[in-house]
């Protein structure tokens, strides 16, 4: 599904955009310049991760960083690049929960189910305790 969207993009000749990007730009079309930690608690992410793409979308000319409302502090803000395409990016938003809606009336188990099912069943074993379960069992591991 990702790559469709991607292909999407590409069709829509928006270059240079990773999907993953396009949850926080919207956000910041949205409300204006944040703080990476304001940014970060918007989306459900931690600072440390955040941060991290912040410095992705910077390099690929997606977002910069201007002074926040102290020296101290830095916002981060849409470039002329991103404000140019952020109805596009929208439109796009809109019609792929449009289309999980579709899909989902497709099947018979709800692609929101299936996660809602997978949280719980890592709060009950977590998937490192899974993975670290396994390799234990393998002798090139150990």
């Amino acid at each position: 599904m990702d790559a469709d969207i991607a292909r999407v993009y590409a069709e829509g000749r928006i270059e240079g955009l990773k999907t993953t990007y396009v949850m926080e730009l919207l956000r910041l079309a949205d409300r204006g310049p944040m703080t990476i930690t304001e940014l970060a608690e918007s989306v459900g992410r931690t600072h440390s991760a955040l941060s991290q793409k912040v410095a992705a979308m910077r390099r690929a000319g997606w977002v910069e960083t201007v002074a926040g409302d102290d020296a101290r502090s830095k916002k981060v803000t849409l470039t002329d690049r991103a404000r140019g395409v952020v109805d596009r990016l929208a439109a796009e938003w809109r019609a792929t929960e449009a289309a999980l809606e579709d899909l989902e009336a497709e099947l018979p188990y709800p692609l929101s189910r299936v996660v809602t099912d997978i949280e719980r069943a890592l709060e009950h074993r977590s998937f490192h305790e899974r993975i670290a379960e396994k390799l234990a069992q393998d002798p090139a591991w150990c």
